[in-house]
This record gives structure tokens, C-alpha cells and sequence, in this order.
């Protein structure tokens, strides 16, 4: 049977083992202003809170600028990848980055780190529309307290691949993670379930022009594979199975699959990978293998707060002009060129 089951995409993504979470973020800000913030009327919003989606966007757990300021986490990995707009990264280790145009970061918190991740309008005179996934991976338990540190993935370097139908149409394929018809992703932090190529983890976001078809390879009998058909008009097809957007497809890993699409464009977020078969233990930020060191987390937390906070904020938002860039914590910095 190559398709296992299929459900709804709701506002909460149901994941799977090795991947425990995913959000997908689409706002439509407006114009920035002087702080590359928002000027808005909080009436009807949440102030601290705002996940209403008023006038086309949410401000999460921003105040001026939209985002999410100063947190913890422990015990796993998180990807973020953007499609448009901008996030400016600070964290608890003195590293720094602003990172967008279908860039992707690559954090892994291991042991435990604080970070905040802002969503800055550098754009004073038009629009800043913003759009952008972060899926969290777990660790295994012998890398759960790795020392904390991140790699980007800067979007110039994220290997594409486009196949074509026979009628000329296109799939394209971004590989964030794995591989897929010969071409292989960048390397992650060295820490992560990823790194280990045997692991057969794969994040793809994947496009359908019109009437496309591409074939998913088989990989492996324990392989977990689900499709994350997020956004499209039509359907796709298959095995016979027409399938609506908003749809989670969890498939074979075993098996080859050709997925094909209507006459419309359709976009697909592909994760897969072997399980970590150890038990998993979730509180909001923290994932570990047991409730102890759940609770020696929050403990930890709170006598250190993971190495403090070295900025004058919790919400700290780069220059304007900056640019795209990358400062790491054994000093080495990058500066991409638009």
C-alpha cells in the first residue's frame, strides 16, 4: 500500500518520528517603520500574543517588530526555512544573522541555548510580505546535550533540481535536506539525525507547475514519509487518489511513488527520515528521552538561563541596510551579496 493514510493540515501539523513540530507562517505586513516594525491599533489583537491573522498578518510574540523574542530550547533541532521576508537571528552564545530570500537556517540547540527570531519590514517604502516554515528535528539521546550552534544554508548554495513532464511542464525540486535524483543537499550541523546520511533524512520543498509529474524514490521499509500538500487550487493525484490542498499524505517509504498534478500550481513540503526509536518526552521547548530530564531542564533553565542573554533586548533587530550575514560563536562571520 503506498498511500498509508491522509488527514487535514490544520493550524497544528501533525508530525511524525523523527520530526515533532512544524509551523507555517504567511503575513502580509505593510510598509516598516522607523524601528522596522508595524504601527498598528492593538484592538482585536492579542498584545504579546497575536496569532489573529488581522489585516493579512499576526505579530506572534512581537510588539513593535513581529516575531518571536527571547526563548529556550533543549534537546532538538530547528530548521528554518524562508521563502520571503526576512528573519533576524540573535541567541544566547553571542551569534548573530539576518537571513531571507529562501535562505535556511540550521540550529541545532542540543544542550541548551536561547534565542530570539524576528521578523524585521526593512522595507520602508512598500510592502514586506513574509513567508516562511520552521520544522523542528529531534536529537538522538547521545547528541541531546551537543554544544548549541547553527549553520546557514544560504539560498545561492541550496541545491534545485527541475524535471520535466513529457509535456514540457516542471517540477522543482529544493533539496534542504537529503537527496533526490542525484543531486544532495548540504551538509547540516554535525550533531544532527541528519548529518548521518544512513538516516535518510529528507526535506524538500517541492513545485508543481501544471499538469507535472515527478516519482519519489524508494528508500527504505522503515523509512517514515509524509507529503505536506500546503497550497494549490486543484488536486494532485496518486494511485488513482485525487487529493485536495491542506492535505497531510503519509506514504510509503518502500516503494517508488509518481505524484501528479492538475492544471494548476501546487506546492509540497516533503519530510521523511528513519525514526529515532527511543521514547520522546515533549515540554513546549524542551524535548528529551524522560521526565527527569524534562525536569532537570526547566531546572537548568532557570539557575543559568543557558549561558544568559548578551543583547540590550529581548526582541533585537539588525541594520536596515545590513544585508544578509552570519556570525558565529568561534568568530567567524559571512556576508552575502545581493
Amino acid at each position: 500500500m503506498k498511500i498509508i493514510s491522509m488527514q487535514p493540515i490544520g493550524f497544528q501539523w501533525v508530525m511524525e518520528n523523527p520530526y515533532i513540530f512544524c509551523a507555517h507562517h504567511k503575513d502580509y505586513y505593510p510598509k516598516g517603520n522607523n524601528a522596522q516594525g508595524v504601527d498598528i491599533s492593538w484592538s482585536g489583537r492579542n498584545r504579546g500574543s497575536d496569532f489573529s491573522g488581522k489585516d493579512g498578518f499576526s505579530m506572534y510574540h512581537g510588539e513593535v517588530v513581529p516575531g518571536f523574542p527571547v526563548h529556550p530550547h533543549r534537546g532538538f533541532e530547528t530548521v528554518t526555512i524562508v521563502i520571503n521576508g526576512f528573519v533576524d537571528h540573535s541567541d544566547s552564545n553571542g551569534m548573530s544573522g539576518r537571513y531571507g530570500k529562501g535562505d535556511v537556517q540550521w540550529l541545532t540547540t542540543g544542550s541548551g541555548c536561547q534565542h530570539s527570531e524576528m521578523f524585521p519590514l526593512v522595507d520602508a517604502a512598500h510592502d514586506n510580505p513574509s513567508e516562511l516554515f520552521q520544522v523542528w528535528l529531534n536529537l538522538p539521546a547521545k547528541k541531546k546535550f551537543s554544544e548549541p550552534a547553527y549553520k546557514m544554508l544560504w539560498s545561492e548554495e541550496i541545491p534545485e533540481i527541475r524535471t520535466a513532464s513529457k509535456d514540457g511542464s516542471y517540477t522543482t525540486i529544493r533539496i534542504i535536506a537529503g537527496e533526490s535524483m542525484g543531486s544532495r543537499g548540504l551538509d547540516p550541523c554535525p550533531d544532527s539525525w541528519a548529518f548521518d546520511r544512513n538516516n535518510h533524512v529528507g526535506i524538500m520543498m517541492i513545485k508543481m507547475d501544471p499538469n507535472a509529474q515527478f516519482t519519489m524514490p524508494a528508500i527504505s521499509p522503515t523509512l517514515v514519509r509524509n507529503l505536506y500538500f500546503y497550497q494549490g487550487v486543484g488536486k494532485i493525484s496518486i494511485e488513482g487518489e485525487q487529493i485536495p490542498s491542506s492535505t497531510k499524505i503519509k506514504l510509503s517509504g518502500a516503494d517508488e511513488i509518481q505524484v501528479i498534478n492538475s492544471e494548476y500550481e501546487s506546492f509540497m513540503l516533503l519530510l521523511e527520515g528513519e525514526p529515532i526509536n527511543e521514547p520522546l518526552v515533549q515540554y513546549g521547548p524542551f524535548v528529551m528521552n524522560t521526565e527527569q530530564e524534562i525536569d532537570q531542564a526547566i531546572s537548568d533553565y532557570r539557575k543559568t538561563q543557558f549561558s544568559g542573554w548578551p543583547w540590550d533586548s529581548p526582541d533585537p533587530v539588525h541594520e536596515r541596510n545590513g544585508g544578509r550575514f552570519a556570525k558565529y560563536i568561534d568568530g567567524k562571520s559571512e556576508k552575502v551579496t545581493d
